[in-house]
């Protein structure tokens, strides 16, 4: 058994081999030990190797299910082992053989997946900076590809598609930007050009690619062969419901990158939880399909303007006359047809998810009639991709009993009246001895033998039995089976073909029952394209009833796209934040366009800097989801990406420091915005010494305003940058608000034009709970500081080609490790009077000047 289990371990070294013995599925070695751990189950051991017990661990095979959700939810492989050989004819054990490898990235059974969640499959090839991408959803067959430059895009990619397994090839450059929980190295010849093709056109039965416009994107098509190489591996069969492919073009969305996501908390919070995000309060999807799709959308905000306008039309014709309402009730039976018709494909599906397909076909009539009353023609056009399906319906509800059992292995999901052969086996097998009843009670009457009886024995079968003194009455058709000291017992060719049948109806009866559930999974199979197009096209209504509700719940208003760029939004609020405070959220306008491309924003901490920030970036992004919006009214023109650089976090395991990461995403926002960008910047130079931070902070911000022109809320507590208006006319001041009540600070945050007067920082730090003396102490040195030498420091510091003005020198200034002495020609013009210059000494001071 060992030599078996050590040859098929041998195949499969990085996954952990559940051997079925009997009803357990037993794990040994290294792999044994590494299950108790995370399983909590029971280390034992059997037999010896090498003279040590072997380590072995089981679980039952009937609940293999909870324990494989746990092991793949912690990042593990399995490969199920199965018996496949008679116990019967087998000499030694019997053959065992892996049916299926279960990894994080391609499991599709319902107990190993999150409902709402998308289970993708990632594979990342590289070619100097350039990255291909394709990304699997094996649970629905959803296949993409894309390319894009630079480290930086493919981690704002992977955070964006938050893969459960990522595939790259050992030779990847900057892997260790990828090392995370299912990052899986492959060798590099399964990156191969010539084979990722052949496996692509082979799945699609094409000649080539070009149907699908990816052809040319040939480091992206390396990286899907891989991965559909990886899929039809670890499934162990076909996978015929992945049907095409297709190109996702990065310039068709707003680009967001992995700090954005990260701060805006779409889907995840700062916590790593999906409570408390802009998905937890926009998610009231009645399917699960939706809730994925609906998730998608948020992490890939629209850049084309069409596709806006459509859904901003489907959610306000779904508005009217509250429609949203009867169609979310229409929609609220509908299972999840994404991923049981992937089961059905890999002809896993079991009777349960017949009976849910069963529910969501029946809802089609009523939802195509209701949809006849929506104006909206993107509504329209689901409704008819959506169709109805009466054949497979009525197959469905004349195959499958109501409460089907979980699986099939057992029998009992065909309904009674679908096939008459099973019926009668069935029958047979529950109905055996009110058939022997009726036949002696038949055979008695017709044969006038009073001491007839039928009965059965394991031995002989079933028997017709005469007593000695009546045999010589037997029928002519009775044949003789067995002689008894005072009886007769006889075989009828009714009674023989009754007791084939009978004593193997059960077995009979559950082999007819699989092989109609198969004809079954083959009869959907033959229509899976149709019924895939419409599991879209319901989860898609899904999403826009949602947004429809939620526009009506939570007060939202449609936004206005015009041609110019321009970000005006009036009385914004931020939903997350309304949705948990007990007292009423204050809304807040921001006025952003061409002679107003930037706004310094001031004011204390905690009053409300970075909510008035986020929620200007999530009316945008929400704005090109094609939602309405948390506000009274929007204008806005067509944004390309939207950046933030907000809140301080280190980065250990890289060894870069918080300061160090803040310059880094400070860098990518300088490189990469443009004129149609939004740009968050809070506190940029905090991580560093007073001077520094100013400077860096002045640069960035003139930067912006001068070089890369993006719509920027500069929220900053360097109140020298409050200057930057007096030379650069498209910058503004904003302030948020606070006022001191008998030394305690009451926050109003409410926005208002110009700076802020004061800090607050000793109010907030009391606040916070900082002891009474240290606070007190603080306020003295304050007023030190406030009170101290009023004289200029002797120069200004320069940054770009304007200066920031002079800052009061309270203290010492810093030194500076790059300082040089002062130059002649400087000192020559300090030591001047120009009033007492005639104009000859001003010509001849000039070219002593130059020649210094």
């Amino acid at each position: 058994m060992m030599q078996q289990f050590l040859k098929i371990k041998a195949q499969h070294p990085h996954e952990m081999v559940f051997y079925r013995m009997g009803d357990f599925y037993e794990l040994f070695f290294d792999d044994a030990k590494k299950a108790a751990e995370v399983l909590d189950i029971t280390l034992t051991a059997r037999g010896k190797s090498g003279g040590e017990p072997i380590p072995m661990a089981g679980i039952p095979y009937h609940s293999a299910d909870g324990y494989l959700a746990r092991l793949v939810k912690a990042g593990i492989s399995v490969a199920i082992c199965e018996q496949v050989g008679d116990p019967a004819t087998s000499k030694g054990p019997v053959e065992r053989k892996v049916m299926r490898i279960v990894t994080p990235g391609t499991v599709s059974d319902e107990a190993l997946l999150e409902d709402r969640r998308d289970n993708l499959l990632l594979a990342i090839n590289q070619q100097g900076e350039h990255f291909g991408i394709a990304s699997l959803d094996i649970g629905s067959g959803r296949f993409q590809v894309f390319e894009v430059s630079g480290i930086d895009a493919v981690l704002g990619e992977v955070q964006r598609l938050d893969p459960a397994e990522i595939l790259i090839p050992d030779s990847l450059d900057h892997s260790d930007a990828f090392n995370r929980k299912g990052l899986r190295r492959r060798p590099v010849w399964e990156f191969e050009l010539e084979t990722a093709q052949r496996l692509l056109t082979q799945q699609f039965h094409t000649k080539d690619l070009t149907g699908f416009g990816c052809a040319e994107l040939t480091l992206a098509i390396t990286a899907a062969g891989c991965l559909l190489q990886y899929a039809q591996e670890t499934q162990r069969t076909a996978l015929p419901h992945i049907q095409n492919i297709v190109h996702e073009k990065r310039e068709d969305s707003v680009i967001l990158d992995a700090a954005t996501r990260r701060n805006l908390e779409i889907d995840i919070n700062l916590n790593g939880d999906s409570e408390y995000t802009l998905q937890w309060i926009m998610d009231r999807s009645k399917t699960a399909m939706g809730s994925r799709l609906l998730r998608r959308w948020l992490n890939r905000p629209l850049a084309n303007l069409a596709q806006i306008r459509q859904r901003q039309d489907a959610i306000q014709a779904l508005l009217h006359n509250y429609h949203f309402e009867s169609l979310r009730d229409i929609l609220k039976p509908v299972g999840d047809m994404e991923r049981i018709l992937a089961r059905v494909a890999l002809r896993s599906a079991r009777p349960r998810d017949l009976s849910r397909l069963l529910q969501s076909l029946s809802v089609l009539p009523a939802l195509q009639q209701h949809c006849r009353d929506i104006s909206a023609s993107q509504i329209q056009q689901l409704a008819q991709q959506a169709g109805i399906y009466p054949e497979t319906t009525e197959l469905l509800d004349r195959a499958i009993i109501d409460n089907p059992p979980v699986v099939i292995r057992d029998g009992g999901v065909i309904a009674e009246g679908y096939d008459v052969e099973l019926d009668e086996l069935r029958a047979l097998s529950s109905n055996a001895g009110q058939f022997l009843i009726d036949l002696e009670t038949r055979e008695r009457e017709r044969t006038g033998i009073a001491t007839l009886k039928v009965g059965f024995n394991r031995v002989h079968g079933y028997f017709i039995e005469i007593s000695k003194g009546q045999s010589a009455k037997a029928p002519t058709e009775y044949i003789r089976r067995q002689t008894l000291k005072n009886a007769e017992r006889y075989i009828t060719p009714e009674l023989k073909e009754f007791e084939d049948k009978a004593l193997s109806a059960k077995s009979r009866a559950l082999s007819r029952e699989k092989m109609l559930y198969e004809e079954l999974i083959e009869n959907l199979n033959q229509q899976l394209r149709q019924l895939q197009d419409t599991a879209a096209a319901l989860a898609e209504l899904d999403v826009l009833a949602n947004l429809a509700e939620r526009a009506d719940q939570l007060t939202l208003c449609r936004p206005n796209f015009v041609d110019q760029p321009c970000i005006n939004i009036e009385q914004g609020r931020h939903l997350v934040v309304e949705a948990v405070m007990d007292e009423p959220f204050i809304p807040n306008d921001v006025k952003l366009d061409d002679s107003r491309r930037m706004l310094i924003v001031t004011g204390p901490n905690m009053g409300g800097k970075s909510t008035y920030m986020r929620q200007t970036a999530v009316i945008t992004l929400l704005a090109h989801v094609g939602s309405f919006v948390p506000a009274q009214a929007v204008t806005l023109g067509l944004t390309d990406q939207i950046f933030t650089r907000i809140g301080s976090s280190d980065d250990l395991a890289g060894g870069r420091s918080t300061f160090m990461v803040e310059m880094t995403e400070t860098a990518n926002i300088l490189h990469n915005a443009s004129e149609r960008s939004l740009v968050l910047m809070d506190e940029i130079g905090r991580g560093t010494s007073t001077f520094d931070g100013l400077s860096l902070a002045w640069a960035a911000a003139v930067h912006l305003a001068e070089q890369v022109k993006a719509f920027t809320l500069f929220a900053t507590h360097y109140f020298e940058l409050t200057s930057l208006p007096e030379d650069y006319p498209q910058v503004s001041n904003v302030h948020l608000d606070a006022t001191e009540h008998n030394d305690h600070i009451v926050f109003l945050h409410s926005i208002q034009e110009g700076p802020a007067s004061k800090s607050y920082g000793l109010q907030v730090a009391k606040l916070a709970g900082i002891p009474k003396p240290v606070v007190d102490a603080a306020k003295h040195k304050l007023q030190q500081l406030e009170s101290g030498s009023a004289a200029e420091a002797s120069q200004p510091i320069a940054t770009a080609s304007k200066a920031i003005p002079a800052t009061p020198a309270s203290s010492s200034p810093q030194p500076d490790m790059f300082a040089m002495a002062e130059h002649p020609a400087v000192s020559k013009l300090n030591n001047i009077n120009p009033d007492n210059l005639s104009a000859k000494q001003a010509l001849d001071l000039l070219y002593e000047l130059k020649s210094l």
